[in-house]
């Protein structure tokens, strides 16, 4: 079958485009590639305005989800487009407030924490509401999560808990629905990407290339790995997941005692062959 996604034809709403380097510009332009109608909502005129190459003759509205009440009238706009009913909405979107240096998770303010968990998660909740009335029966919402909410990585500070929250909504949001439609909520749990947004995560570098030694393949996980995988989730293709959580990294949650990764951390200055094991005494010699 040449159209396995099936995908051509049907209208979907990306949110949370902000470059090429983007996780939802690789969900968007895939969409598009495979036949598929996408309408974008960015945050603000200015972030339009620098999209408008990349955007160039597609419909873009504009929607700020921190402001209280813009998601209603995003939904309501879309509407009045004549874009509705909607097939998906791909939600893509994560902020953390770094500016005063990075802190550890015990040192979160007030402000800054409601401020993450309005627009990277409870946005989410908000979308799906204000929507509803114009997403089709068996309409697919996915969103951008995490391949791991066990992990404390120092660097991530507070958006651990807030990816935990998202994740959470989404299978709130699955229950909620599944009364009077059958429409899904399904997280893409993604391992670390080189995008524009993790650059500004302090150590980030370090940390991309630490995972990149922990995947099975010992290479880091393609931004277009992950959109693959949430095309596959917007389409009818996965009608039978829903309130669920896919990891994509490339084998990283389940490499954790790689025998190279060990040997850098325990014996550094030691080359490869420089390090044999005993089986038979369980020592390590050198």
């Amino acid at each position: 079958m040449s159209d396995f996604l099936q995908l051509t034809g049907k209208t979907y709403l990306v949110q949370g485009v902000a470059n090429k380097k983007s996780v939802a510009w690789f969900i968007a332009k895939s969409l598009e590639a495979h036949g598929a109608r996408v309408i974008y909502a960015v945050r603000s005129e200015a972030r339009k305005k620098s999209l408008e190459s990349l955007l160039a003759d597609r419909p873009v509205f504009i929607c700020d989800v921190e402001e209280e009440g813009t998601v209603e009238r995003l939904a309501t706009e879309v509407a009045a487009a004549g874009f509705a009913p909607l097939h998906g909405l791909v939600h893509s979107l994560a902020f953390a407030n770094y500016s005063d240096g990075f802190k550890t998770f015990a040192e979160t303010n007030r402000k800054d924490f409601l401020q993450a968990t309005a627009i990277s998660a409870f946005s989410l909740v908000e979308m799906a509401r204000a929507f509803k009335p114009h997403l089709a029966r068996n309409a697919s919402v996915v969103t951008i999560g995490i391949s791991s909410l066990l992990v404390t990585p120092d660097n991530y500070g507070y958006m651990g808990p807030i990816k935990a929250a998202l994740d959470s909504c989404t299978r709130f949001l699955a229950k909620s629905f599944s009364g009077d439609s059958e429409v899904r909520f399904n997280v893409v749990g993604s391992g670390p990407l080189k995008t524009s947004a993790s650059a500004g995560i302090p150590g980030y570098l370090e940390s991309y290339l630490f995972a990149e030694k922990l995947t099975l393949r010992k290479r880091a996980l393609d931004t277009q790995e992950v959109a693959n995988v949430a095309l596959f989730l917007l389409s009818e293709r996965s009608s039978g997941i829903n309130g669920t959580t896919l990891v994509v990294d490339a084998g990283l949650g389940a490499n954790y005692f790689d025998k190279e990764v060990i040997r850098l951390a325990m014996r550094p200055e030691a080359p490869p062959s420089a390090v044999q094991v005993s089986s038979a005494k369980g020592q390590v010699s050198k």
